[in-house]
């Protein structure tokens, strides 16, 4: 993870970044995010927009937390910059997805409809019956929130009905084999 490490982050135009102790907060046109860096490890900024991470020594938990480090403050500046999206689709007869509000209401095959409620930071955009998405600028709770929705119902192996990413190609198993 060292090799990332090292790279140099750049801090795009109407992106500030504030470094306070062991506080990141990086400020930017959709929103502010902050972070706390694991103890080594260093952030500097330098000069022209660019943020250099440094680690003490070369122990091996100090290469993985710096490149850690440096990946989480990048998620972070692409956030507030572009945001992030998860697109997911449903599967199966009856199954579907309505806005209530902020909110989602699923049909997903029980006896009643599912009520999920969006975070701080994320909304839902839904594009069809079928499809929709979850969007914010913080990556980790936008992947957290998309696995929970996708939890509610998984996939079936056998007739691929139920919530699953977009572009997720779901692995089938064949029947049982009949007399």
């Amino acid at each position: 993870m060292s090799r990332i490490g090292k790279l140099p982050i750049q801090v795009p135009a109407g992106v500030d970044v504030t470094i306070d102790g062991r506080t990141v907060a990086v400020k930017g046109p959709k929103g502010l995010l902050t972070h706390t860096v694991a103890a080594p490890i260093e952030i500097v900024k330098g000069e022209d927009g660019v943020l250099n991470v440094t680690r003490p020594n070369d122990e091996r938990q100090n290469k993985a937390l710096h490149g850690l480090s440096r990946t989480l403050v990048a998620n972070m500046i692409t956030g507030v910059t572009q945001g992030y999206a998860k697109a997911l689709e449903i599967s199966g007869v009856g199954y579907r997805v309505a806005a209530k509000g902020s909110d989602l209401e699923f049909q997903l095959g029980y006896s009643h409809p599912i009520l999920v409620t969006a975070p701080d930071g994320i909304s839902f955009k839904v594009e069809s019956p079928t499809k929709f998405s979850v969007e914010g600028i913080d990556k980790q709770k936008v992947g957290e929130v998309a696995a929970n929705i996708r939890k509610l119902r998984k996939p079936d192996p056998y007739k691929a009905k139920g919530v699953k990413y977009a572009g997720e190609v779901i692995r089938r198993k064949v029947g049982k084999a009949g007399k």
